[in-house]
C-alpha cells in the first residue's frame, strides 16, 4: 500500500530531476515577440494625423488594447493580408471586441483607396512621418516597420510585434490571453491624468 502511495511522488521526482536528463521547457508561451523595455507612447514625439485633418490623439483610446499596421496608402497585398488579420482577431474575441481598437498608420502621402476603407470600416486611419515611425517601432534586422503588427496595451505602452504574415490562430491565442489577464482593467481611463 505504501508502495502504491509513493510510486507516483517518486516518479515525479524522477522524471523532473532527472535520472534520465530530461527537464520540462519552460519560458515563453507567447507567440508575438515582447517588446523589452516596453515604450510608452506618452512623451514619445509621435504624431498621428487623421485623413480628414487634424491631430489623432491616442489617449482616446487609453484602456483599450490597440493593434497596428504601419503601411503605404496604396495598400498593396501585404497590407490588407494585415488589415485583414487584425480585423478577423478581433471579430473572433466576441464580447471582448470593444476593447481592442485597430489603427491603420499610413507611412506615405499616396491617396487611400475608398474600397479598403470600406472593407475594414470602424478601422481608424491616420497617417505619420515614416521617420518617426521607424524610430518608435522597432524592427527585426533586415527587416522594415511595415512587416509586422503591433500591440499597444491599455495603459498606452507599446509591448508586442507579431511576424510578417502571422499565423492568425496564434495571434488570436496571444490575443485572448492578454485580454484575459487584464479583464480586471475597467477603468484605466478616467484612472490616468
Amino acid at each position: 500500500m505504501l508502495l502504491v502511495c509513493l510510486a507516483p511522488v517518486l516518479a515525479s521526482y524522477i522524471a523532473y530531476y532527472g535520472l534520465f536528463g530530461w527537464r520540462p521547457l519552460g519560458g515563453q508561451t507567447n507567440y508575438g515577440t515582447l517588446i523589452e523595455p516596453q515604450r510608452p507612447l506618452q512623451g514619445s514625439g509621435l504624431q498621428w494625423e487623421k485623413l480628414g485633418g487634424g491631430e489623432l490623439d491616442w489617449r482616446h483610446w487609453q484602456g483599450k488594447w490597440i493593434m497596428v499596421a504601419i503601411d503605404s496608402g496604396e495598400c498593396l497585398e501585404a497590407c490588407a493580408e494585415k488589415l485583414y488579420a487584425m480585423r478577423q482577431i478581433r471579430l473572433t474575441t466576441n464580447q471582448e471586441q470593444e476593447r481592442i481598437e485597430r489603427l491603420w498608420l499610413v507611412n506615405d502621402a499616396k491617396p487611400i483607396s475608398t474600397e479598403i476603407l470600406r472593407a475594414y470600416d470602424g478601422m481608424h486611419v491616420a497617417r505619420a512621418q515614416a521617420s518617426q515611425l521607424a524610430t518608435f517601432f522597432p524592427v527585426d534586422a533586415g527587416g522594415q516597420v511595415s512587416d509586422g503588427i503591433y500591440l499597444i496595451d491599455p495603459l498606452g505602452n507599446l509591448m508586442m510585434r507579431f511576424p510578417k504574415q502571422a499565423n492568425l490562430n496564434r495571434m488570436k491565442k496571444d490575443v485572448n490571453k492578454l485580454l484575459k489577464v487584464t479583464s480586471g482593467w475597467h477603468n484605466l481611463k478616467s484612472e490616468r491624468p
